[in-house]
């Protein structure tokens, strides 16, 4: 049986500059529940970078014909085995499937961000909820 070990949640309006309150959140709950779990710096490093595409994709792309009052909840959960990184947002949802992964030395526009998530962490989700939101989910996996 999987147990979860600790959860945090950080509401937030959508404006970029609070992405320093968001990181600093996260780096916070690092240090209190992952490092003494032998958590590489790597791995936060890449779920910190995760968690900021994440952040100010759902700010630019989400969100970005809704007022600065529309909220962005991110929820973090750490469990025995990993650490799943929930950010909700309230614009209307795409299909990750259709993003054409970007060609190096070829330019594209958009797309890059997608790419990255993936490649950053173990897995990433993202699906509507029944409350009309957009969830992306993004998992990384205990090295232990």
């Amino acid at each position: 049986m999987l147990i979860m070990v600790e959860r945090d949640h950080l509401t937030v309006r959508s404006e970029l500059p609070l992405l320093n309150k968001v990181q600093q959140w996260f780096e916070q709950f690092c240090l209190k529940y992952l490092c003494q779990r032998g958590w590489t710096e790597n791995q936060l490093y890449r779920l910190n970078l995760a968690l900021a595409e994440g952040f100010t994709n759902a700010v630019r792309h989400a969100h970005k014909t809704l007022p600065l009052e529309t909220t962005i909840d991110i929820e973090l959960s750490l469990w025995v085995d990993r650490m799943e990184i929930r950010i909700w947002d309230h614009g209307q949802p795409f299909n990750p499937d259709e993003v054409v992964e970007p060609e190096l030395g070829k330019p594209q526009e958009g797309g890059y961000g997608w790419f990255l998530l993936r490649r950053l962490t173990d897995r990433v989700v993202y699906e509507r909820s029944a409350d009309e939101r957009n969830c992306l989910l993004i998992i990384e996996y205990s090295r232990q």
